[in-house]
């Protein structure tokens, strides 16, 4: 059976979190649009810096940082952000994002995870479209950018996702 060209970019998008360089969860991301993908992003420190593997610790959980929260303390780019640097905005326009989770302990699968509210700005300035989430190997969440914009969490008080 062939696998569909969402589980098809999906796996892409789980390899490429295997790149990350994260203690706590490993991201990946690729921006597709007309079936060409466009970029590919993971987490992990700038360029030229050390990441938290390197280091053997994570700021934000010698901190008990709760995930969603205070990701000034991070040192890592997220996966979306990185994508979206590596790709012209006029290229982006339309696109779809497809993210993978990871638990880096083990590479298994993370589900239910979402983009941080900094980068679903990043994302809607970008001028994606679509955000294709992995969820278990079969099963994904189609979000439609502009469902962001009208359902603004950023008025909401609520911290993490």
């Amino acid at each position: 059976m062939r696998i569909s060209k969402e589980n098809y970019y999906l796996d892409i998008a789980e390899t490429v979190s295997e790149r990350s360089t994260c203690l706590r969860k490993r991201y990946g991301a690729i921006i597709v649009k007309n079936d060409s993908i466009l970029a590919t992003g993971y987490n992990g420190a700038p360029r030229g810096r050390e990441n938290c593997s390197d280091l053997g610790y994570c700021m934000r959980d010698k901190l008990n940082i709760p995930r969603g929260e205070r990701y000034e303390l991070c040192r890592s780019v997220h996966a979306e952000a990185n994508a979206i640097i590596a790709a012209p905005r006029e290229d982006m326009l339309g696109a779809t994002i497809y993210m993978a989770c990871t638990d880096p302990k083990d590479g298994s699968l993370v589900p239910g995870t979402c983009s941080c509210m900094m980068c679903k700005k990043l994302i809607i300035n970008a001028g994606i479209s679509t955000v294709v989430i992995r969820d278990t190997r079969d099963e994904f969440r189609v979000v439609n950018v502009a469902d962001w914009i009208t359902d603004d969490d950023s008025l909401s008080g609520k911290f993490g996702y």
